[in-house]
């Protein structure tokens, strides 16, 4: 659970919400009006320039063509005379600079201003080319209209290709004629912040603003701008549009009037808009320093109320989420008298509570409970189920009463506690969960809490949805399985310094009264992984968290073989399946996988076969040692204090066992003659099947 709106904060958003909301209020009436009327007279702006800028244009155009045509008629006039036609277009070409040359397709008449081709460095001959590969030109233009096209990569000169229909003789017909850019950068290169290009039918660059985009003839047919021009039947019109990056432009356009182009002049609204912006960014900014100066005085003032109550909202989350004894608690008072310091002292004693609720039942089902991350509901969970017994415990028993008569049940209680306390710290941290207590018997499992549902066995075989939750799965368990064993073997750690630690605690008390002792002991345990019925059971008033089902009773009978077999460990053929990879056999060819080198781990076959019900014949396998377990590292890594007892580091890990054989002899275990072992003794429904 998380606090929503703490208190403090419900007195700064009060007490401040009047300021802000009062400036923010001002500050945006101020910038949408402002915002308004600079709009207005950027559009404004912006329209008049392109009309302008497109009057120019049309007006130079129509002149170029005006003088041109007057120019051929003078020519025609000439009736052939060279001398006098060459004056007239010297003449022509002298008074009108910008037009580089004028082509007659009929004629193949070509007129050019040397001065022109000189000055920019062109060569004369590519102009009649040009002409003849833009025959497209003249066509366009005999249908009535003025076609226009940029010349400027051709020729790598600032020019434009004017085709243009003129009447001879009562014929229409057409003419070429190269004008110079250049005469209308100049009324492109107008304004600071808007931008005019002007294009032909096609969308293609014939003016613009930017020397390079017009040099390259950029087809501007994608911009928004020239897709609504060519798409629209107005002459002229005012937008505005968003080009593909989000910016906003305003834009207009203007068609020339019997000339296949138009004049197009744009303007970033952000940057019209810049002003408005940067005052509205500094009522901002006063906005927050006004809002930061009420949070301060305000924060001051709720600081004595909201943060105790905070304190006491983050530990009461840390409970929620499983942790009982969060350090925070050290920071909460309990000297208020008013109502905090109630519930300081109330969720103290919660915190009381559920540490003993852990002891009395599983700290991990416990977590479970209180983080609602388990189902009440019994469920079938491929699980890891772990048993384990003291050998002769009777005697054990009949030991204490005969030393300690009726004192003996407090000597029991804590002489077992001691040895429980040692094999649960293994068990829970490897994720194990302690089931029950039975008398000197401890029940584990591992996976119970596995949020995990079986529904994927329903899904149709080969599938692929099937076969990644089976794998999912079988990880899983294995994991499960891995933790298990991996536990089995730090309790043999632990209870040879247990052994070792009893022994040293009898010879201390060997003089008091009544001698007090701890006696050294062995233990049998047993691994079985396999399907069983996980949930709370019971009845109405007391519910117990446990595990059921033949894997369960199985795990119980192959602890119970240890004592015939002569180990201290025992797992199932199905606990070993899972932990085939990390085993030498011939089942992967006595190899392990690099990856799995550093968790191996070595069984040995116990050499009878037993007659389980349900399950028929099995083998039962030794565990004997898992050669990297690194004995510092499992205890010490959550207790610094920790300190490794070599001698007891020869049970297990790189000092320890390789066989079942050096096994029993470093436990004591005496070599077991499976020939007269009779296990119907110890348990009716295992037969042994002699080989």
């Amino acid at each position: 659970m998380k606090v929503k709106y703490s208190i403090g904060t419900k007195l700064i958003a009060i007490s401040s919400a009047i300021v802000v909301s009062a400036l923010v209020f001002v500050t945006f009436l101020v910038s949408y009006f402002i915002t308004l009327d600079i709009r207005r007279n950027a559009e404004s702006n912006n329209l008049a320039l392109n009309s302008r800028t497109a009057a120019d244009c049309q007006n130079r155009i129509k002149n170029a063509i005006s003088s041109v045509d007057m120019m051929i008629d003078l020519c025609m006039a000439a009736e052939g005379n060279e001398t006098e036609i060459r004056s007239i277009t010297e003449l022509f070409f002298d008074r009108n600079k910008e037009i580089a040359a004028v082509y007659i397709p009929e004629t193949q008449s070509l007129f050019y201003s040397q001065m022109f081709v000189v000055s920019h460095e062109m060569d004369f001959s590519m102009i009649a080319d040009y002409f003849e590969q833009n025959k497209k030109g003249f066509e366009q233009s005999s249908l009535g209209t003025v076609f226009l096209k940029n010349a400027s990569p051709f020729f790598e000169v600032p020019l434009m290709a004017i085709f243009t229909p003129t009447a001879r003789r009562g014929k229409t017909k057409s003419l070429g004629i190269l004008y110079s850019s250049e005469a209308l950068f100049e009324s492109f290169s107008e304004g600071s912040i808007n931008q005019s290009f002007f294009v032909n039918s096609d969308g293609e660059t014939l003016v613009h603003s930017t020397m390079e985009m017009m040099m390259e003839g950029k087809d501007m047919s994608l911009a928004p701008i020239v897709r609504q021009m060519k798409t629209s039947k107005l002459n002229n019109m005012q937008t505005t549009y968003t080009d593909e990056t989000g910016e906003e432009y305003i834009g207009a356009f203007r068609k020339l009037e019997g000339a296949e182009g138009a004049v197009l002049t744009e303007v970033k609204t952000g940057i019209v808009l810049e002003g408005v912006r940067a005052t509205t960014r500094r009522n901002v900014y006063i906005t927050m320093a006004i809002l930061f100066l009420t949070i301060l005085f305000i924060y001051f003032f709720a600081k004595s109320m909201s943060r105790p109550l905070k304190q006491l909202s983050a530990v009461v989350n840390e409970i929620n989420n499983g942790n009982f004894n969060t350090p925070l608690f050290s920071e909460l008072k309990t000297k208020s008298q008013d109502e905090i310091g109630v519930l300081v002292k109330s969720t103290k004693n919660e915190r009381e509570i559920l540490n003993m609720f852990t002891k009395l039942t599983n700290r991990g089902v416990t977590k479970a409970i209180i983080t609602k991350k388990i189902d009440f509901e019994p469920h079938l969970k491929d699980i890891t189920i772990f048993f384990s017994d003291i050998r002769g415990f009777t005697a054990i028993s009949d030991g204490f009463k005969n030393r300690f008569g009726e004192k003996s049940a407090a000597e029991i209680i804590g002489f077992l506690n001691d040895y429980m306390s040692r094999m649960v710290t293994c068990i829970l941290r490897t994720g194990g969960i302690v089931d029950k207590f039975e008398g000197d018997a401890i029940m584990a499992c591992w996976g119970v809490l596995r949020n995990e549902s079986l529904d994927w066995e329903l899904l149709p075989d080969g599938s692929a949805e099937k076969e990644a939750a089976f794998k999912k799965h079988q990880k899983a368990i294995r994991d499960d399985a891995l933790s298990a064993i991996t536990s089995c073997i730090a309790m043999r750690y632990s209870l040879s310094k247990y052994n070792k630690d009893a022994k040293a605690f009898t010879n201390a008390h060997a003089n008091d009264p009544l001698s007090k002792y701890k006696p050294e002991i062995r233990i049998g345990s047993g691994l079985n992984s396999g399907r069983a019925t996980v949930g709370f059971m019971g009845s109405y008033d007391k519910m117990e968290f446990t595990s059921i089902g033949d894997a369960v009773n199985l795990a119980s009978r192959t602890e119970s073989s240890n004592k015939p077999c002569g180990t201290d460990i025992l797992i199932t053929e199905d606990t070993r399946a899972l932990l085939i990879d990390y085993i030498r056999c011939e089942e992967n060819n006595y190899t392990i996988k690099k990856e799995n080198a550093s968790r191996e781990i070595i069984v040995e076959q116990i050499p009878v076969e037993f007659e389980v019900k349900g399950k028929g014949k099995q083998h039962f396998y030794g565990v004997v040692n898992i050669p990297h377990f690194n004995v510092q590292s499992f205890f010490g890594g959550k207790d610094p204090t920790f300190e490794i007892d070599e001698e007891c580091a020869r049970t297990v890990g790189p000092k320890g066992p390789k066989t079942l054989a050096e096994l029993r002899k470093i436990l004591g275990i005496p070599q077991p003659d499976f020939e007269k072992v009779n296990l119907n003794a110890e348990e009716n429904k295992i037969q042994v099947a002699k080989n």
